[in-house]
């Protein structure tokens, strides 16, 4: 037996072996290098995307470490296939490399059950993900699997999944009249972006007795990434950003494809997101209105009747918040059809704006209203 120690730990006295001391100090050494190269790895891994030439100096700057050493960091990643390496010595930029990609397409029929596919095919393809974000990645597959099941009208639909170190990607793409056209229709809209405005407020469904109208509302809001592709329209909302894109597409798409992005070691969760927009009875109670979502092409927002488009709806919501980023100029009419006329018509609705330039605030207090 080697030397006795008396060690003194939160106000006790302990006896302690010197060998065994020796074998505590080499473990916890040890314990501290693998997480020390783990984090370094994961920061290559989440970065390398956006820094394809120069990760390893902006890796050596966070961690103040040596090139050589986040070299070495990068051979391994390039040996285990998590990155790809191309390019000369001068030239040379990595990437993330996909760990598994994996594509089939499945009839619609009434045989189709998206809690089958997600079992079987989908989530033991994701690997071992955290429970947070295999809950995320289960809840927005299968309700955007069930949207071309029961709505989109189609006789197939083709999934696509791609796994790389850093993040996973699904995309669900369907052959049927597209999501956009079929609102359009339904609620009988003059426009396929009116009908994508609608549904970016949520509660939105065309069979309000089997559907709630939550699933892609809340889907865009659990993903990094989420968007929607059909006919004339793309939507986009990006979580880092906060906010909803929308494009017209040059040539018309048919049918609707749909991608969700989730990094693999992301904090967010379902519940977190839930609780953002729900109450007390976890009833869905607070939506959010990307109002330029509302401005078609280059005219700006200025009438009531454009107001009143935007307003369609919320009426069914405890709490609007009207998000104005992208927003530069509103109309006096449109400010006041939405914070006087709407407001006064409907006090049990709380009205509330984020993001807002100093000149369409200029309006909105014109209007006389006053969070």
């Amino acid at each position: 037996m080697g030397y006795v120690y008396v060690l003194k730990i939160d106000n006790k006295l302990y006896l302690v072996d010197n060998n065994i001391f020796k074998i505590d100090i080499k473990l916890i050494t040890m314990t501290k290098l693998r997480k020390k190269t783990e984090e370094i790895r994961q920061f290559i891994v989440a970065n390398v995307e956006k820094h394809s030439k120069d990760i390893a100096s902006l890796t050596a700057k966070q961690f103040d470490i040596t090139r050589q050493a986040v070299n070495k960091h990068i051979q391994t990643l390039v040996k285990e296939k998590a990155l790809l390496v191309t390019g000369s010595t001068q030239s040379r930029h990595y990437s993330l490399q996909p760990l598994e990609r994996w594509e089939n397409a499945y009839p619609l029929d009434k045989s189709l059950e998206e809690h089958i596919v997600w079992q079987n095919d989908i989530a033991p393809r994701l690997g071992l993900l955290p429970e947070n974000v295999m809950n995320i990645w289960q809840y927005g597959f299968t309700e955007m699997l069930n949207n071309a099941i029961d709505h989109s009208s189609g006789e197939k639909v083709e999934i696509l999944l791609i796994r790389t170190a850093a993040h996973c990607e699904i995309m669900i793409r369907d052959n049927g009249e597209g999501i956009f056209k079929k609102i359009q229709r339904i609620l009988n809209l003059t426009d396929e972006r009116q009908a994508l405005l609608e549904l970016a407020k949520g509660k939105l469904t065309t069979d309000p007795d089997n559907h709630s109208g939550e699933g892609i509302f809340f889907s865009s809001r659990l993903f990094d990434s989420f968007w929607i592709l059909s006919g004339n329209v793309h939507f986009d909302h990006q979580q880092e950003q906060e906010v909803d894109w929308i494009a017209e597409n040059e040539f018309p798409i048919s049918g609707t494809t749909v991608s969700m992005q989730l990094h693999n070691n992301s904090s967010r969760n379902i519940k977190q997101v839930f609780d953002a927009f729900t109450d007390e009875d976890y009833s869905f109670a607070k939506t959010v209105v990307p109002v330029r979502l509302a401005q078609y092409g280059h005219e700006k927002l200025i009438s009531r009747s454009q107001a009143k488009r935007l307003l369609a709806r919320i009426e069914r919501f405890k709490i609007v918040v009207f998000d104005f980023e992208g927003v530069e100029t509103v109309g006096q009419a449109f400010a006041d059809e939405i914070f006087r006329v709407f407001s006064k018509q409907h006090p049990d609705v709380e009205l509330r704006y984020v993001n807002v330039c100093k000149e369409v605030e200029k309006m909105i207090s014109r209007a006389g209203f006053k969070i």
